[in-house]
């Protein structure tokens, strides 16, 4: 555990100035994935309302002096990486296994009791750790402290283990149900679409809130610059190319063979599919797959996620880092071909970027996004004539292309902006009446 620098002065000025404050926790908070990026929006957020927003995790990339790193939580950490291997894929747990879970699980929860009392928080942000099951003892940790403790607790809840098929078959159903997600009462459950509330509600008996993935529609972002300029000389496109940026992960559930179909029967010749980021923690094969795809179909397809980073700078290797913001101001249109979403983290930063994009209509999509009247570019299940013949006009004609993208945008602000969210948690913050409810009891300074 290590704290990256010490902050009991800081502590101490801010519990005399009252000053409220949180901490998130996470596997990890850090890069560009939709959880990371969902923590910075709601940290911005509090911040505004006067909430001091610290961090503890595996891995993090916020300010030093705001973050308390356990190597442990990090699900990439070896011992966690072996508990997971032995847990999944499999029926039946050793003796060995257990004992490795309760054994980690009281290292963490010794650790991250330290932390919450150290950094003075008056309540904690569960950030998808007691959702999916990634680290089985930092989500049993975190249940015992809150039961030990009585730490008020909002647990934010992305990707529920019963939506990937990769944790379907374990040997640690118990510890699942005991953590993944708690059915505490004393949490205020928060899920980011109207699928999942009904899912938790139905597994749990406990209700919950539904807060969307946001934007700062209130914002819009600066038109690009010289560096954003440079993004397809770097990732080797030229100004003739057509730039089809998928920003997504390379995992299957993302479609991307819808992107390179697309590709093919729009301009083969000039037609690059850009894809922002790398597999992540769901193995290469799928990545395998989608180069074996386009070679087979004869698409260019970039793998730039070495050039994609959390800000602009240089690699040790000496190449130019670019924002995913910098790409999106590059792209010509945006793919967004999923067969499933927890809700469009990256459908929304297309919108606030004013790209035209063509959409599958996943499952959230049809029942969150589409009814409050966004209108990409949209196929049912596979791209059809009609969805190519709709991207040649989005693309030839400027007026319908811009047209399009506006009204898009203030859909977008009216429904998924900061204003949004900051109504949500001033509701949940100003709520005394519920002890349970987070912010809803103080714990008193020295």
């Amino acid at each position: 555990m290590e704290y990256k620098t010490s902050m009991s002065n800081q502590v101490r000025t801010s519990r005399e100035r009252g000053v409220r404050r949180v901490a998130f926790i996470s596997t990890r908070i850090a890069g560009t994935d939709g959880v990371s990026l969902e923590i910075g929006k709601w940290a911005e957020v509090l911040e505004r309302m006067g909430v001091e927003c610290y961090y503890i995790a595996g891995e993090s990339d916020r300010p030093d002096d705001r973050t308390c790193l356990i190597e442990e939580a990090h699900f990439n950490h070896p011992e966690i990486q072996s508990i997971s291997h032995r847990a999944f894929d499999v029926e039946r747990r050793t003796l060995e296994l257990s004992d490795d879970i309760v054994r980690m699980t009281r290292v963490i929860r010794d650790r991250l009791r330290w932390a919450v009392d150290a950094m003075g928080v008056d309540a904690i942000i569960v950030e998808n750790a007691l959702t999916i099951p990634m680290n089985l003892p930092l989500g049993m940790a975190l249940v015992l402290e809150i039961q030990e403790q009585g730490v008020p607790c909002l647990a934010h809840h992305h990707d529920f283990y019963w939506e990937r098929e990769r944790f379907l078959v374990n040997a640690v159903d118990d510890v699942i149900r005991y953590a993944f997600p708690p059915a505490l009462p004393q949490i205020q459950h928060v899920v980011i679409n109207s699928l999942a509330a009904e899912e938790f509600s139905r597994r749990t008996g406990l209700s919950c809130r539904i807060i969307p993935n946001v934007m700062d529609y209130d914002n819009p972002p600066p038109p690009p610059d010289e560096y954003a300029a440079q993004f397809r000389a770097t990732i080797g496109l030229s100004d003739n190319d057509l730039l089809i940026l998928q920003p997504t992960r390379v995992v299957a559930r993302k479609g991307i063979e819808h992107a390179i179909e697309l590709a093919r029967r729009l301009t083969p010749d000039r037609a690059k599919l850009v894809i922002s980021h790398a597999s992540g923690d769901e193995g290469d094969a799928y990545a395998k797959r989608v180069r074996e795809f386009a070679d087979m179909l004869q698409v260019d397809v970039i793998f730039a996620d070495q050039w994609i980073s959390s800000r602009r700078g240089i690699a040790p290797d000496g190449h130019k880092l670019f924002t995913i913001h910098d790409a999106y101001s590059q792209a010509d249109i945006v793919a967004y071909p999923s067969t499933y979403e927890g809700f469009g983290n990256a459908f929304l930063e297309a919108v606030y970027h004013k790209r035209p994009i063509v959409c599958n209509r996943y499952a959230i999509y049809r029942t969150d996004i589409e009814p409050v009247g966004i209108r990409p570019i949209l196929f049912d299940g596979f791209p059809t004539d009609e969805t190519v013949q709709h991207i040649r006009r989005v693309l030839s004609d400027a007026d319908y292309r811009q047209q399009m993208v506006n009204e898009n945008y203030e859909v977008a602000r009216r429904f998924f902006s900061y204003r949004v969210l900051e109504d949500e948690l001033r509701l949940i913050v100003q709520r005394p009446h519920n002890i349970y409810r987070m912010l809803g009891r103080w714990r008193s300074g020295p």
